[in-house]
């Protein structure tokens, strides 16, 4: 059989050597190699792919000439070498690893790594074996190895972590909904008093600390329930609070509940009553004390005024009896001395009418009511300017918003402007990703797991494509590759154009030294998926390559795929016979 196997994948290698895509290369290195297979994949199942190290069980027994020559389990991206042999692609590169110069198992051939090509016939044959689900006997479906972990994200035995936050609870696929509607501790629920939303396992300490409307006793020994909210407002009328009595300024010092104060009053009220006498007597004293320094004073205002009228006349009565040139010297020395002491009566007059007016002011209420009419009318003041500032206030919200809708419509015409100058007609897409290390960090933390370029189109009128690409990898991918994925979208002119798409389509990782050493990947549209039909939302199921370049390739410091952390991916629709409207 290995003969007669060897005899046809001769023919096939002889027919695929017309192929560039299928030649045989030559590599001096095992990454080297690496590189090479990865750029030969050029058949439509390039989106088919499954684990290596999974336990598969096959439908029906699997045959040898799909078990590799050297690990003996089912082939993995198969290599066929010069004599013949099938092995994985790692395989190979693992007997290359541990010699120099490597010999098949089989045969003890030196296997001539020139001669090693990619079987792709093979590769198609083996992905679509039918293997049972892992959940099986639970599960009963029969699913091709290609699609097995496509099956795996469908399959309703299989076991996934809840998907709240915070639950690391397995459950099947089938009680995820019944899980997260009925037992996950994780799940939200509302709040019973407040119709707030909370973690359930949270709810318990969200209603006694931060629910407003959860019912609390009061804190005064009160009977009644209230609600956090209103304790507050309850605290201002429980009849348990103690409060001081209303007759505390007139000496009353008794602090008594308030459901009891009326009684407190009653029955204190002579006590009350007595107290407020004896304060009104106080403040009657104080103001008959206050009249009485007053009368004093203009007693002794007036006995001053007599002094300096006394003291005039006999001033005047002195200048008609020293009128002599012989006394002039005598009554010169007495006018001074009754000056002066005119000088200190007239100054000790002035003191206590000074005095006699701030006594009089400080029993005055003119001024006060003079002060208080003041405010009111700058009080009132106050008050239009405070109606025309809301009526001013209110036009600058209606500038604001208006601006803001003009600014809206703005940004949105500039980023439609934008759109249509970036965008292309013949089929082709060359999307150029910036920011790399963010963009996968944000992808690995699960924040933006997928990226999608602009649209572009096969002509003016033709159809509207995109490409998506996961930065952390997807399915098989996840965590090593990054993902790369084509879309058709939905476009104007779908109703005059042909369906299902049907075109070849080129994904490719451009090299950015100039050497054109790009990663291509190639397949045609399958006319049976739904991936390919006319959209009935705005997009259909993306299609396309979930391990289309290994991290450790694109950030190799040996590669030029990422020059100043911006990486460069195009995409190409083969427009043959792909007639234009």
């Amino acid at each position: 059989m290995q003969s007669g196997c060897q005899g046809v994948f001769e023919e096939l290698l002889a027919a695929s050597a017309l192929l560039p895509s299928a030649a045989p290369m030559a590599c001096d290195e095992p990454a080297a190699v690496s590189g090479i297979f990865t750029r030969q994949n050029s058949s439509s199942t390039s989106s088919l792919d499954f684990e290596p190290d999974a336990d598969y069980k096959f439908v029906e027994s699997l045959e040898e000439r799909y078990k590799c020559a050297y690990c003996h389990l089912v082939l993995r991206n198969p290599h066929q070498t010069g004599c013949g042999h099938r092995f994985c692609q790692q395989c190979i590169l693992a007997l290359r690893e541990l010699n120099a110069a490597p010999t098949c198992p089989v045969d003890k051939e030196t296997i001539k790594m020139h001669e090693v090509f990619k079987d792709n016939c093979c590769k198609r044959e083996v992905l679509n074996l039918h293997v049972f689900c892992k959940n099986f006997p639970d599960c009963s479906s029969k699913v091709i190895l290609g699609r097995y972990q496509e099956h795996l994200q469908q399959c309703l035995f299989e076991c996934m972590q809840c998907t709240n936050d915070g639950c690391q609870d397995q459950v099947l696929r089938k009680d995820l909904k019944e899980h997260l509607r009925q037992h996950c501790k994780f799940r939200e629920e509302r709040c019973q008093y407040c119709n707030t939303y909370v973690v359930l396992i949270n709810i318990e300490n969200h209603e006694k600390n931060d629910c407003p409307d959860y019912p609390v006793p009061c804190l005064q020994n009160c009977s009644q329930i209230i609600l956090k909210k209103e304790i507050e407002k309850h605290h201002a009328v429980c009849p348990e609070a103690e409060v001081d009595c209303p007759y505390k300024q007139y000496g009353c010092h008794v602090k008594v509940k308030r459901g009891k104060l009326a009684e407190h009053e009653n029955s204190a009220l002579r006590e009350h009553m007595l107290q407020i006498l004896d304060k009104n007597s106080r403040l009657e004293e104080q103001i008959s004390d206050l009249y009485k320094s007053l009368e004093c004073k203009e007693i002794k205002i007036q006995q001053l005024a007599d002094a300096i009228e006394k003291c005039e006349k006999e001033f005047r009565q002195y200048t008609q009896l020293f009128g002599n040139n012989n006394n002039l010297m005598v009554s010169t020395q007495a006018l001074a001395s009754h000056l002066d002491k005119s000088a200190r009566l007239e100054s000790q007059v002035k003191q206590l009418i000074q005095m006699a007016n701030q006594q009089q002011s400080k029993l005055d209420l003119q001024p006060l009511f003079d002060t208080i009419e003041n405010v009111k009318q700058k009080i009132a003041l106050m008050e239009t300017y405070d109606q025309r500032l809301v009526v001013l206030e209110d036009q600058s919200s209606k500038h604001d918003l208006q601006i803001n809708i003009h600014k809206a419509q703005l940004n949105k015409n500039e980023e439609r402007f934008k759109l249509l100058e970036g965008t292309c007609y013949n089929g082709k897409l060359i999307w150029k990703i910036t920011d790399y290390q963010k963009k996968k960090r944000e992808a690995v933390e699960g924040r933006v797991l997928s990226i999608a370029s602009q649209p572009f189109y096969t002509s003016r009128c033709g159809y509207r494509l995109c490409a998506r690409a996961y930065l952390n990898g997807d399915g098989s991918g996840k965590g090593t590759h990054i993902s790369l994925y084509f879309v058709v979208m939905r476009g104007e002119f779908d109703s005059l154009l042909l369906w299902p798409f049907k075109q070849k389509v080129t994904l490719m990782l451009l090299d950015q030294s100039g050497k054109k050493n790009h990663i291509v990947d190639v397949f045609r549209a399958d006319p049976n998926s739904s991936s390919f039909k006319r959209p009935d939302g705005e997009m259909n199921i993306a299609s396309g390559c979930p391990r289309f370049v290994p991290h450790t390739v694109l950030e190799s410091t040996k590669n030029t795929y990422i020059r100043d952390d911006t990486l460069f991916l195009k995409v190409v629709v083969d427009l043959t016979d792909l007639e234009e409207l």
